[in-house]
C-alpha cells in the first residue's frame, strides 16, 4: 500500500514538475504588452506635441512623422483589440457614414491631420480640433490595451495583420497618401515585429530551432534593409520587396508559430495562418467569409448546386438560370452591356464576374446584399430575373429523375421551397476561386515568367497609379485588410458613355439612404480575370482595358469635368504616360487564371 501510494505521489510531482517547466517556457507577454503601451502612450504624447504646434508650425511635420511612426509600433495590438476606432485612426480621410444613426461624420485621423499639415487650408482651431479627436481615439485604444492581456492568440493573429498590412497598405501608400511617410512606416512595423518577438517568444525557439530563429532574423534584417535603402515612393520596386524580401518573412513566421508550439491556428479569422505567404491558392479561408447558415456545406450540396447553377427551370417562365447571365467561359460573366429580363429587355447593369465573389461582404453593384445567401435569394424574387419567391419550389425540376437522389445525399429529402436550394447554388459559387494566375506564380517566386512590362505594371499598380488603394492586394476586391469584415464602395463618376461627356444617372448605393455622398456609389470589384470580364464598370460603358486605364489617369469623373463634390478618387490627372499606362494593362492581363476554376 505504502508502495502504491510512493508512486502516485512520484507521478503526480512529475507532473507538477513538468507542468511548472511547461509554464517556465512561456513567454512573458506582459513585456510584450508593455512595447505596444509604451508606443501608444509616445503617440498620444506626439499628439500633445503636435498640437501645441499648429498647423503651420515650423516642427509641424517632424511631429506628424513621430506620432505615426509611434502608432504603427502599436498598431497590431491596439487595432486588433478595437478594428473599429484603429481603422478610423489610420483609416482614409473621407466622411463615415453611420447606419445605425444615419449620421455623416466629419473625415478625422491620421490621414486628415496629413491633409491639413501638407495640403493646408485649414484654420488653427480646426486642425487643433482634428488632433484632439485623434487623440482621443488613442486613448481609447490604449484603454483597450490596459484592461486586455496579451496572450498566443492575440500575439499571433495581430502579427499576422501587420504582416498584411505592410503588403497591402504601407507599400501602396494608402496609409500616407500625401506624405508617402508610410514607405519609412515599412522598416517601423518589420522593426517591432523583431522587438516584440525578442521579448515574447524568441526563447522558446532558439531552444527548439535556433537555425529556424536566425532566418527569421536574417529575413527580418534583409527586408528592412531593402526598404530603407529604397525610400522613394514612385521609384520602389513593389514586386521585387515582396518576392523576395517580404515573402521569406512570412514563410519563417509561419514556421515560427508551429515551432513554438503555443498556439493552434484558428478558422475563425479570414485568412489561413498556414499558407506560406499572401499570395497561395488557399491563402484565404472561406468559410470566414459564409453566412453562418451555410458554413462548411457537403461535397454532396455543393454538386447539386452546380447542377441547379445551370438549371433554368427554378425561374417562373422555365428560360432564364443563373448561368443565363454568368456563363463559365466568359469567366462567368457574359460579355454584354448588360443581360437581358425574362422578358428580353436590357437589365439594369452590366454583369460582375463571380470568380472570387465569394471574398467580400457585399453584392450586387450597389451594394444591396451583405451576403451570397441574400445576393441569390434577391435574383429568385427580382420580378424581371426568376421571379419567384424563396417559399415556393417548381416540381417541374424533378422530372430530371437525377435531382431526387443529389437532394436526398445533400440535404435528406426533396425540398418544398427555395431555401436549400439557394444554399446549395452558394456553396457551389463559393468555390469558383481563382488564386493560381501567372501574377500568382510569379509574386511567389514558383517561375519568373513577367515581363518587364508586367512588372512595371504591377508596381504602378500599386505605387503612382493608386489602384491598390481601392483594389487591394491580393484580392484586387473592395473588402478592406486585414479585418475584412467591409467592402468599400466609392463615387468614381463613371461617365454615361464612352465619349466621357455627361455622367452616369445610375446612383449606385444612394438608393438605401438617400445620402448626398452615397450619389454615384458602387463597390468596388475584384480585377482578377479582368481581361476577360468586358465591357467594363457597371454601365458596361468601356470595352477595352485602356479606356478603363484612360479614365482613372484623367481623374475619374471630376477630372473630366463632372459635378461629383463626394468623388472619393483624386481629382487630379495622375500623369500616366502611353507606355505606364500600357504597363498597367499588362499586369492586369497576367491576372488571369486557369480556365477550369470549377472543381464539381
Amino acid at each position: 500500500m505504502r508502495k502504491k501510494t510512493f508512486f502516485i505521489v512520484l507521478i503526480i510531482f512529475i507532473g507538477y514538475s513538468c507542468k511548472k517547466e511547461d509554464l517556465k517556457k512561456i513567454p512573458g507577454w506582459e513585456n510584450t504588452r508593455n512595447y505596444y503601451l509604451e508606443a501608444i502612450t509616445d503617440a498620444i504624447s506626439y499628439a500633445d506635441s503636435l498640437k501645441a504646434e499648429g498647423v503651420k508650425g515650423k516642427n509641424a511635420k517632424k511631429m506628424f512623422k513621430k506620432l505615426r511612426t509611434a502608432f504603427k509600433k502599436s498598431e497590431p495590438y491596439a487595432s486588433y483589440l478595437n478594428p473599429e476606432v484603429g481603422h478610423r485612426v489610420n483609416g482614409p480621410a473621407l466622411p463615415v457614414f453611420k447606419e445605425d444613426n444615419q449620421k455623416v461624420l466629419a473625415p478625422v485621423g491620421l490621414q486628415k491631420i496629413e491633409e491639413s499639415i501638407y495640403e493646408g487650408g485649414v484654420s488653427d482651431t480646426d486642425f487643433r480640433y482634428e488632433v484632439d479627436i485623434t487623440r482621443g481615439m488613442l486613448e481609447v485604444l490604449k484603454k483597450d490595451m490596459e484592461k486586455r492581456a496579451l496572450n498566443p492568440q492575440r500575439f499571433f493573429v495581430a502579427t499576422h495583420q501587420q504582416l498584411f498590412r505592410i503588403i497591402s497598405f504601407s507599400t501602396s501608400g494608402f496609409d500616407t497618401p500625401v506624405s508617402y511617410l508610410s514607405m519609412d512606416e515599412i522598416e517601423v512595423s518589420l522593426d517591432a515585429l523583431r522587438e516584440t518577438y525578442n521579448r515574447s517568444i524568441r526563447d522558446i525557439v532558439r531552444e527548439k530551432d535556433d537555425t529556424l530563429n536566425k532566418r527569421f532574423l536574417e529575413a527580418l534584417e534583409r527586408a528592412e534593409n531593402y526598404a530603407s535603402s529604397h525610400p522613394d515612393f514612385e521609384t520602389f520596386d513593389r514586386f521585387t520587396f515582396i518576392r523576395d524580401y517580404m515573402n521569406p518573412v512570412t514563410r519563417t513566421w509561419v514556421d515560427i508559430r508551429k515551432t513554438s508550439g503555443i498556439w493552434e491556428a484558428s478558422d475563425d479569422f479570414p485568412f489561413n495562418f498556414d499558407a506560406p505567404t499572401f499570395f497561395e491558392e488557399d491563402s484565404f479561408n472561406p468559410a470566414y467569409f459564409t453566412s453562418n447558415t451555410n458554413k462548411n456545406p457537403s461535397r454532396a450540396q455543393t454538386e447539386l448546386g452546380k447542377k441547379l447553377f445551370f438549371e433554368p427551370g427554378l425561374s417562373a417562365n422555365g428560360t432564364m438560370a443563373c448561368a443565363t447571365c454568368h456563363i463559365p467561359e466568359k469567366a462567368y460573366t457574359d460579355g454584354l452591356v448588360t443581360n437581358t429580363d425574362n422578358k428580353g429587355k436590357p437589365l439594369l447593369r452590366n454583369t460582375p464576374t463571380l470568380l472570387n465573389v465569394a471574398f467580400q461582404k457585399s453584392f450586387f453593384w450597389d451594394g444591396r446584399a451583405e451576403d451570397l445567401l441574400s445576393q441569390i435569394s434577391s435574383v429568385f424574387t427580382d420580378k424581371d430575373e426568376f421571379n419567384v419567391t424563396v417559399h415556393e419550389f417548381n416540381t417541374d425540376i424533378l422530372k430530371d429523375s437525377a435531382y431526387h437522389e443529389k437532394f436526398k445525399k445533400a440535404f435528406g429529402n426533396v425540398p418544398k421551397n427555395n431555401l436549400n436550394i439557394i444554399k446549395a447554388i452558394s456553396s457551389y459559387i463559393s468555390t469558383l476561386n481563382n488564386f493560381d494566375s501567372k501574377f500568382d506564380r510569379n509574386i511567389r517566386g514558383e517561375e519568373a515568367t513577367f515581363t518587364a512590362a508586367e512588372k512595371q505594371g504591377f508596381n504602378l499598380f500599386m505605387g503612382k497609379a493608386l489602384c491598390a488603394t481601392c483594389h487591394f492586394i491580393p484580392l484586387t476586391n473592395g473588402t478592406v485588410p486585414p479585418f475584412f469584415n467591409d467592402t468599400e464602395k466609392e463615387v468614381i463618376g463613371v461617365p454615361e458613355t464612352a465619349g466621357n461627356n455627361a455622367l452616369d444617372d445610375d446612383y449606385g448605393f444612394y438608393w438605401k439612404y438617400n445620402e448626398a455622398i452615397h450619389k454615384g456609389m458602387f463597390k468596388t470589384p475584384t480585377i482578377r480575370n479582368i481581361a476577360e470580364t468586358a465591357p467594363y464598370m457597371h454601365n458596361g460603358v468601356y470595352n477595352t482595358l485602356e479606356e478603363v486605364v484612360n479614365f482613372y489617369n484623367l481623374g475619374g469623373g471630376g477630372g473630366l469635368g463632372f459635378e461629383l463634390p463626394h468623388q472619393t478618387l483624386p481629382f487630379d490627372n495622375l500623369d500616366l504616360t502611353d507606355e505606364e499606362q500600357n504597363a498597367i494593362v499588362a499586369f492586369m492581363k497576367t491576372l488571369s487564371g486557369s480556365e477550369d476554376v470549377d472543381k464539381y
